[in-house]
């Protein structure tokens, strides 16, 4: 008998996560400095791109030293951001192109809104302009809940995040934020046990998840689809079942 599968492959998970998420910390190798704070966001190809100022001790290299990126996925749940994942993206820092800036500003903009895109883009190499550095990815290393483990540079770059990712966070959002009621009545209805404080956590073309209870101790409840979704009104019907549940 053939299961259905009931969540992303792994390849496609961590960049769909690294898609949404936010560079936190940057560490050089080779040398004592502990992490810095670091900025920027995520290219479309899933390569952090960082937005370094004068002063930063990566804003002078030039030959390409190995660092390690931290990125955060959260998600805001009744005011509080948590957690959906860990990414410590390992590579070489490279300068963007100068035919590529803009592209890159572009794409970190959302993660990254600071004026000093700008002057990296219309200034580049003047003296003390800012500059945009990427990372040529070498290894990701992944902790998202209880799944842990490391993709190499081609299983990461190799995948795609999930085809829907745009839509589904709009509908998280709409349901987080208008019908968590209809949310927990269904959830009671399909666990036969009352369900509190229930929020979409994740939702793509596989399944949703939701979680509940505590912020601090939740549950975590992955309810598949019956098939892969294909489509954004394919991804609203399932979305719908669920919530018109009883």
């Amino acid at each position: 008998m053939q299961h259905p599968v009931t969540a992303p492959p792994i390849p496609e998970r961590v960049r769909t996560l690294a898609a949404t998420a936010t560079p936190t910390h940057v560490s050089l190798a080779g040398t004592a400095r502990p992490a810095r704070p670091a900025r920027g966001g995520v290219d479309a190809s899933g390569r952090p791109v960082l937005l370094v100022l004068p002063g930063d001790p990566l804003y002078g290299v030039r030959d390409e030293p190995v660092v390690t990126v931290d990125l955060t996925a959260s998600r805001s749940l009744g005011g509080a951001e948590l957690s959906r994942g860990l990414l410590k993206v390992q590579g070489w820092v490279q300068t963007v192109p100068a035919g590529e800036l803009r592209e890159a500003a572009v794409a970190i903009a959302e993660r990254c809104p600071d004026e000093a895109l700008f002057e990296a883009v219309e200034d580049p190499g003047s003296p003390g302009c800012p500059r945009l550095l990427r990372v040529d990815v070498g290894q990701v290393v992944y902790l998202t809940g209880p799944e842990s483990g490391v993709l190499d540079a081609e299983e990461y770059l190799g995948a795609a995040p999930d085809p829907l990712l745009a839509d589904a966070e709009r509908m998280i959002r709409h349901i987080n934020g208008a019908h968590r009621d209809r949310l927990e009545t269904a959830l009671a209805s399909l666990m036969a046990a009352p369900v509190a404080d229930a929020w979409l956590w994740e939702l793509d073309r596989f399944g949703v998840t939701v979680r509940s209870g505590a912020l601090d101790r939740p549950t975590l409840v992955r309810l598949p689809w019956p098939a892969p979704v294909t489509d954004a009104d394919s991804l609203e019907a399932a979305l719908h079942c669920l919530l018109c549940h009883r």
